[in-house]
C-alpha cells in the first residue's frame, strides 16, 4: 500500500537559502531511494521562509528506511538551528488518485 506524506519546514527568514540547499541535496537522494515513488520540494509563493515535501513511499518499510537513511540523518543535523519551527509531518492514505487528463 502506497503511503503518502506532506512535510511542513519553516526555515528561520535568516538561513532560508541554506535550508533550501539542504532540502535540495536531500530529494536528490531521496529519489534514488528505492522504496521512493515521488519526492517534490515545493517554496511558498508569498516569498516567506517555508517549504513542503510532498512525497510518495511504496510502503511503511520504505518510509522507515528513508527516515533512517544517512543523508535524511545528515539533513536533520544539519538545519536543526536553521529552523524556526519543528517539522510538521502528515501521513496520508490515498482515497482517490489518478493523473488528470
Amino acid at each position: 500500500m502506497t503511503i503518502y506524506l506532506i512535510a511542513r519546514v519553516q526555515a528561520k527568514a535568516e538561513h532560508r537559502g541554506e535550508v533550501e540547499a539542504e532540502l535540495r541535496r536531500m530529494v536528490a537522494a531521496s529519489r534514488a531511494e528505492p522504496g521512493c515513488l515521488r519526492y517534490d520540494l515545493f517554496a511558498d509563493q508569498d516569498g516567506g521562509a517555508g517549504f513542503s515535501l510532498v512525497e510518495a513511499y511504496r510502503d511503511a518499510t520504505a518510509v522507515e528506511a528513508h527516515r533512517n537513511s544517512a543523508h535524511y540523518q545528515a539533513y536533520r543535523g544539519r538545519t536543526g538551528d536553521w529552523l524556526a519551527a519543528p517539522t510538521e509531518v502528515q501521513v496520508l492514505g490515498a482515497v482517490d488518485v489518478a493523473p488528470c487528463a
